[in-house]
């Protein structure tokens, strides 16, 4: 008889060199984003990269980074110290590491030698720090041996579960009622389909379909905007002749829909007022063909240069470049000048999590007021560049009240004899502010995405 009790997967045995490189990638994880290529760094070094080690050892890593700042509060209750961060480098990668192995995933993992892991691994804190730094951890791996983390209410346990920050957590309940808001962090921890957008400038959509079909590929094509194509991972996009040749730009759905409500025509003045990495400049280039010009500003020089090799890859040729604030836009083009004006807005992108999932616990309650002032004031840039009857198209990555309809409130209030809101009817759900629209990963097969378009009255 066929036994109804599923087959239990063997523990995963873990050496101490195996519990090092899990501390030194966790490390470098705090140095290098994104964190994948900080834990490929140091697998390579040790020599677990591509060997049987590796998945099982990335699966740990990526763990403990998913649940880093529930991670920090087990070590806060268990050492007493108020401020993880505050701890040594290596001392916090290391205990981070054994609370996640000891408190979350004792059943599935087991030592070689637990007395040789703790020694081995006290023996590298008292090197790389202070002896006693080694010595107290040693107690400390013990009492963690002992903890059994547990909420202590209902948004703890929200915490716990979905492995985001406790502030987070209450801000969106608050926002969308607890019901709805836990479908929402539901959505955030699914893993979404590989998402991409054909370049019309160097293919059409059938072509990369049936390209992509010849690879055994099943496409999904998007209904919001029909250029755009999912479809399950994995995919080498290093490896792939669509990507080289410029055929297909990695792109949300949400995000390409921002340069099609703004609809810039060719032979247009546009800015583009937060452009790197420049996939939403990209398409607003196809959407032109190449004729009129596009000012993209930016400040970050690596996410410029991302954007430099996105546009000589898709063939887009008509955007200039200022490695500028954007603030400072119209002293340097001048007033009153653009037809159209794109601010796609620094933000806490938040709604981008089920795509950048350690980007979870770097979410800051104290970053959301400092976005907000720096959204207004790009917004007040915007307003200076556009032309009598221009358009500003206003969007962010942020579920949160304060980065979206706040911002534009502001403005309108402001500015009210300036600007008008247009009323935005879909293909999203509306926001929080009539006439804004929202995207949202439990509602839509997307990343959550605000959008306001405003433009200036005549």
């Amino acid at each position: 008889m066929r036994s109804s009790k599923k087959a239990r997967r063997e523990p995963v045995l873990l050496g101490w060199r195996d519990v090092l490189a899990l501390v030194e990638a966790i490390k470098k994880a705090e140095e290098i984003k994104p964190s994948q290529q900080a834990k490929r760094e140091v697998f390579k070094k040790l020599g677990i990269l591509g060997t049987r080690k590796d998945p099982p050892l990335t699966a740990i890593f990526y763990r403990i980074m998913a649940r880093q700042g529930i991670l920090d509060l087990v070590i806060k209750e268990v050492t007493g110290v108020k401020n993880v961060l505050l701890l040594d480098p290596h001392l916090r990668a290391a205990l981070r590491v054994f609370t996640e192995l000891e408190a979350f995933s004792r059943n599935s993992i087991r030592y070689e030698s637990p007395l040789e892991v703790r020694r081995r691994i006290s023996a590298y804190l008292s090197t790389r720090s202070h002896p006693f730094v080694g010595m107290w951890f040693w107690d400390v791996s013990w009492e963690l041996r002992k903890h059994k983390p547990k909420p202590r209410n209902r948004e703890e346990e929200l915490m716990f579960k979905y492995m985001l920050p406790l502030w987070y957590v209450k801000r969106i309940s608050e926002l969308l009622g607890v019901w709805e808001a836990e479908e929402y962090f539901k959505a955030l921890n699914r893993k979404p389909k590989i998402s991409v957008r054909v370049n019309m400038l160097r293919a059409s959509v059938d072509d990369v379909i049936n390209a992509l079909e010849k690879d055994e590929i099943k496409v999904e094509v998007s209904r919001v905007v029909p250029t755009v194509l999912r479809f399950e991972g994995p995919y080498n996009f290093d490896a792939s002749d669509l990507f080289k040749d410029g055929k297909i730009v990695i792109q949300e759905e949400a995000a390409a829909l921002a340069p099609h409500i703004l609809n810039p025509k060719p032979g247009e003045f546009v800015v583009d007022l937060a452009a790197a990495p420049g996939g939403k400049t990209e398409l607003m280039g196809e959407l032109m063909q190449n004729e009129g010009v596009i000012h993209a500003f930016d400040i970050d020089k690596r996410r410029i240069r991302r954007m430099k090799e996105l546009l000589r890859r898709t063939g887009v040729r008509n955007v200039v470049i200022h490695v500028e604030d954007a603030r400072k836009a119209p002293a340097i083009l001048g007033k009153g000048i653009a037809d159209k004006v794109l601010v796609d807005a620094p933000c806490t992108s938040d709604g981008t999590i089920m795509r950048n999932p350690d980007l979870r616990w770097r979410l800051m309650e104290s970053e959301v007021p400092k976005f907000a002032q720096l959204q207004y004031e790009m917004l007040k840039a915007a307003l200076k560049l556009v032309k009598s009857g221009g358009l500003i198209l206003y969007t962010t990555c942020s579920a949160l009240k304060e980065e979206d309809e706040d911002v534009i409130e502001r403005l309108l209030k402001k500015e009210s004899s300036k600007l008008e809101l247009i009323e935005l009817r879909g293909p999203y759900g509306p926001g929080f502010l009539k006439g804004t629209m929202r995207a949202w990963p439990h509602k839509h097969p997307t990343i959550g995405f605000f959008y306001a378009l405003l433009r200036r009255v005549k």
